[in-house]
């Protein structure tokens, strides 16, 4: 499985959260990557998020007012898009201000990871893990306990 996460804003190299999300991506079977670009415009940042996105790629755009699903959950939902044949994934992270609707369009999968509001690269550390997690899942091995 191909993941990338698609992201606005760059993680600082040497920071906490760098640190964390290459662990993960270390540790994960799946070849996972991150795309950055820098704080635009919202529209110049839609461009960016959507003209990244690879041609046959199912979309979870990640937005406060997304489904709030269990790890188990997001685990089965991607076990089922792998067993009817994708084989990339794309996270999108939109900026300060959110996506606009053309990105929300473009999803087949709206995720919140619940209300509350973290900083952009700690989202990332977060959502690297769960990749990772779900990964774990999928496969069978003991490292998530519910």
């Amino acid at each position: 499985m191909k993941v990338q996460i698609i992201a606005i804003g760059k993680c600082k190299k040497n920071s906490p959260e760098a640190q964390l999300i290459a662990e993960y991506v270390k540790r994960s079977n799946w070849d996972l990557m991150v795309k950055e670009k820098d704080n635009a415009t919202q529209a110049e940042e839609a461009k960016f998020l959507q003209d990244s996105i690879p041609a046959g790629a199912k979309v979870i755009v990640l937005d406060e007012r997304g489904e709030n699903l269990k790890s188990l959950e997001l685990a089965a939902r991607i076990e089922k898009w792998m067993l009817d044949g994708c084989s990339e994934i794309c996270f999108l992270i939109g900026g300060a201000d959110g996506h606009l609707q053309s990105t929300r369009e473009k999803a087949d999968m709206i995720l919140s990871f619940g209300k509350l509001t973290l900083p952009h690269m700690l989202m990332r550390a977060v959502l690297s893990e769960q990749i990772y997690r779900v990964q774990t899942i999928i496969g069978h091995h003991p490292y998530h306990r519910e």
